[in-house]
């Protein structure tokens, strides 16, 4: 009897065990479905992963998995943001972004979640190649000094030059966003054409104004314009080559035969050489304005050019 019920004993004490055994495993598998949660890391070139993971800090899972940011990108969520399971990190370029946003949110532009999105696209950058042509100029020389009359003679025929210009090109979804000139690399240089002006002078009377005009004026240049824009100058900082910010009214690019912040005299107006263009050589000035259509208005004109005291 006595061994029937230390028999007894010992199944109860086996039975108790297991059964503690079993609710510990059991909550231990519950502990690790409690603890780990899939999350989804898509990387700004595109490229998704899954993580299996323990943490909730983005920037913690981003260190788990050695994933390290650079200067220009940042996450979606925000870096010290805590996700849960099912949840994606969005690693995107942060500097052209910011701008699109703010700029739907300053005009108060209404807009769908998916259009906001779309802000997010992975941006490209390309290195593009292109020709482009270089303009002749046209000298005029002046004959007002001699004693004899000429006629209008073109004394040289101008040719266009050419160029290789390379730039770096940002694109989102396939679209054009930034082109930034990085080098630019004369082929052939333009010749410049020369045109002899007819000179008349029938009475003093006649003469008297022409030279006051000479005078004030100094020589003839091809005056064009331009403003910041990618079009006019393959960027769109607004900084000229001297460092100032370019301002209509006041700021010209010229050769480098003029220092930056000379004074020139502009058919009657008083500009300052602040910036250089690749086009801009021999008898040519560009001068800045407001917009691309006010370039354009401008056009091409030949002003009287000579340096301000």
């Amino acid at each position: 009897m006595k061994r029937e019920e230390k028999a007894s004993i010992s199944i109860m004490k086996i039975i108790c065990v297991s059964i503690i055994l079993i609710l510990i495993s059991g909550i231990g598998v519950m502990a690790v479905n409690t603890n780990l949660s899939d999350v989804k890391i898509i990387l700004a070139n595109g490229y998704e992963m899954t993580s299996l993971t323990s943490k909730t800090k983005v920037s913690e899972i981003l260190e788990e998995n050695n994933i390290v940011l650079e200067e220009n990108q940042k996450t979606i969520p925000d870096i010290d943001s805590e996700i849960k399971a099912g949840d994606s990190i969005k690693i995107t370029d942060k500097s052209y972004n910011e701008v699109q946003i703010a700029r739907i949110s300053e005009e108060g532009i209404e807009t769908s979640l998916e259009q906001l999105l779309d802000n997010y696209a992975p941006i490209t950058e390309k290195i593009v190649v292109e020709q482009v042509t270089i303009p002749y100029e046209t000298i005029t020389k002046n004959t007002t000094e001699t004693t004899e009359n000429t006629t209008n003679k073109v004394l040289q025929q101008g040719k266009d030059g050419l160029k290789e210009v390379t730039y770096k090109v940002k694109y989102q979804k396939e679209v054009e966003i930034e082109k930034t000139v990085i080098s630019e690399v004369v082929i052939r240089e333009p010749v410049n054409k020369i045109v002899q002006v007819k000179k008349v002078q029938t009475s003093r009377s006649a003469a008297l104004p022409r030279t006051s005009s000479n005078t004030a004026g100094g020589e003839t240049y091809k005056i064009t314009a331009y403003c910041s824009c990618s079009k006019c100058c393959g960027k769109t900082t607004g900084r000229t080559a001297s460092g100032t910010k370019a301002t209509a009214g006041r700021t010209v690019a010229a050769s480098g035969k003029f220092a930056f912040g000379t004074k020139l005299n502009i058919g009657g107006h008083i500009y300052t050489v602040e910036d250089r263009g690749g086009a801009i050589n021999g008898n040519r000035i560009d001068i800045y304005v407001n917009s691309h259509s006010e370039a354009l208005r401008w056009g091409v004109r030949y002003l009287p050019v000579n340096v301000a005291n």
